[in-house]
Parts: C-alpha cells; sequence; structure tokens
C-alpha cells in the first residue's frame, strides 16, 4: 500500500516505472478502466510473460494493483502514485516561478 507522502526511494521506483514506453503504454491502456492481462496482452508486440513483468514493475511501484477473478487477474490503476509525481514537480514549478518573479522585480526596479 502506498503511504500518504513517499519517501525518495519510493518516488524514483514510481519515476522508473513510468520511464519506460511500454509501461506507460499499459498505464495509458487502463485509464478507461480494468484490464485483465489477456485484454492487455491482445495486439501487443511482445508475449503475454513481457506484459505481465511489466505489469509486474508498475504494481510494485503502486501505479496499478490487481485483483483476481477465476483464472484471471485484473489490473487497475492507483491514481495516488501520479498525484505524488504531480505534486512533486509542482514543487520545483513554484520554486522557479518565484525564482522568476524576484528576477522580474530586481530588472524592472533598474532605472533606465
Amino acid at each position: 500500500m502506498q503511504s500518504d507522502n513517499p519517501q525518495p526511494v519510493q518516488q524514483a521506483e514510481i519515476f522508473r516505472a513510468l520511464g519506460d514506453p511500454t509501461r506507460l503504454g499499459l498505464l495509458s491502456r487502463l485509464t478507461s478502466g480494468e484490464a485483465s492481462i489477456s485484454e492487455l496482452s491482445e495486439g501487443a508486440k511482445m508475449t503475454r510473460q513481457a506484459v505481465t513483468k511489466h505489469l509486474r514493475v508498475l504494481e510494485r511501484a503502486g501505479l496499478v494493483h490487481a485483483e483476481r477473478l477465476g483464472r484471471e487477474c485484473v489490473y487497475r490503476i492507483d491514481p495516488r502514485p501520479l498525484d505524488h509525481g504531480r505534486a512533486f514537480f509542482e514543487q520545483f514549478s513554484g520554486h522557479w516561478e518565484r525564482a522568476l518573479s524576484r528576477l522580474k522585480a530586481m530588472v524592472e526596479s533598474i532605472p533606465e
């Protein structure tokens, strides 16, 4: 289970999982709802085992959760880690906005 404020190691795991185009594609497919490995493998240019491997990475990062339904495993997105990632980048965004505001004020205070 994801904590409310992930530690740097947890954040790195989230960004590492998101850094692969295949995993991003799987997440994208899951945005329309839950899907089984069979459904996620349809049309993929990789084996079902490779899809499973990528899903395990996403699951370790807390980005997806699996639930066994009979013989199938159904995956769904957990948006909390994505929210943590967004908050992480917003910290930097706020820093740069403040720095640019100070620079603007300094430039505007220089007499012409």
